[in-house]
């Protein structure tokens, strides 16, 4: 009986590379010469540095442009409402979304379920088995899953056949 698990995760090397990336062009860009500003990268957190709250969501348009470059999903990120302000720079951090929330999950299974296709689906911690009898059901769950304006993305992993 075929199965795949349903998850969402963030490739940490391409993460990585588009940080670098990221400290590349800040480097290189002109309305940043003469400024004070750092990118960095430590456990799924980015922490963006600069002189004024603008330049930080200059940093964040940089980073999701580098991150979209990488084939990473920018919707995985989730940016503080606001900058932290402390002496001369202002600092933002990007966390980076892993694994399937309950309530995410949850809404997912309802979404399968409801298309009427054969196969079932069950939460299984941080990600989303679905077993059916056809490879074709599980294609089609893996589109409808695609195709889901949840909030985040969805990668499909341990497919069997």
């Amino acid at each position: 009986m075929p199965s795949m698990d349903i998850v969402s995760e963030v490739n940490e090397v391409e993460l990585r590379n588009a940080v670098d990336n990221t400290k590349r062009e800040l480097a290189t860009r002109f309305d940043f010469r003469g400024k004070t500003a750092d990118v960095e990268y430590k456990d799924h957190v980015v922490t963006l540095t600069a002189e004024d709250d603008f330049q930080c969501q200059q940093l964040v348009d940089i980073l999701r442009m580098q991150l979209s470059k990488r084939n990473v999903d920018p919707s995985s990120m989730e940016v503080d409402e606001k900058a932290i302000h402390s002496g001369k720079t202002f600092s933002l951090k990007v966390k980076f979304k892993e694994g399937i929330e309950t309530l995410i999950a949850k809404k997912l299974v309802k979404l399968i379920k409801d298309s009427k296709l054969k196969v079932q689906a069950s939460i299984q911690g941080e990600k989303v088995r679905v077993t059916g009898k056809k490879r074709d059901d599980l294609q089609a769950v893996m589109a409808l899953a695609r195709e889901s304006e949840l909030g985040q993305p969805f990668q499909f992993d341990n497919f069997k056949d």
